[in-house]
């Protein structure tokens, strides 16, 4: 079994294994009905009989079928490797992979996304959290002007919640370095 993202010389290996494959059945089977067709059009000349001529039609016949029958696969096997191919090309891309090398676009331009899939779920997660501190940041605002009726359970459940959402941010915002250097970036008034 191969994997998608496989490397040049696997390509193209297989690629000559398959074509060698084909000729390796196509190759005696044609044979067998030229032999048969030459045969019969040597021994019908030779005869100069309405039989032989007979046999030497329907040896044409199955000669040109069977011809007809290994182009029309070999045609086929062609446009399903080049469909492969594409599918290969289009996953590849999706994943931010070069494409494979048995590719027909050979030396094109490939536009990559500069920002991934990662990088967008990771900046929708950090949004939601500053959302979620900006919630708890008003239930403590709603409760401190309650004055001495105000329920410090809920204000220390908000900032309990403020405090580990914080923590989770910072965690994503490390994870995506991989070390724990200071978050650089543009501070936006």
């Amino acid at each position: 079994m191969q994997s998608l993202g496989s490397s040049s010389s696997t390509s193209n290996d297989t690629t000559a294994r398959g074509r060698f494959s084909m000729f390796r059945i196509s190759g005696p089977g044609l044979l067998v009905f030229i032999i048969a067709f030459v045969v019969a059009v040597i021994f019908a000349a030779n005869q100069n009989d309405v039989v032989g001529w007979i046999v030497a039609i329907i040896a044409g016949f199955w000669l040109a079928l069977a011809s007809f029958v290994v182009f029309s696969i070999q045609k086929a096997a062609k446009k399903a490797g080049a469909r492969l191919n594409e599918a290969q090309n289009a996953f590849n891309a999706a994943a931010g992979r070069p494409p494979a090398a048995g590719s027909a676009d050979h030396g094109g331009t490939r536009v990559v996304s500069e920002s991934r899939a990662a990088d967008s779920v990771r900046d929708m997660k950090l949004d939601h959290s500053f959302k979620i501190v900006q919630v708890q940041v008003r239930v403590v605002e709603q409760e401190r002007a309650k004055g001495e009726a105000a329920d410090l359970d809920t204000i220390s459940r908000a900032l309990e919640t403020i405090e580990i959402t914080a923590t989770n941010a910072r965690d994503m915002i490390k994870s995506s370095g991989g070390d724990d250097a200071p978050v650089s970036g543009t501070i936006i008034d």
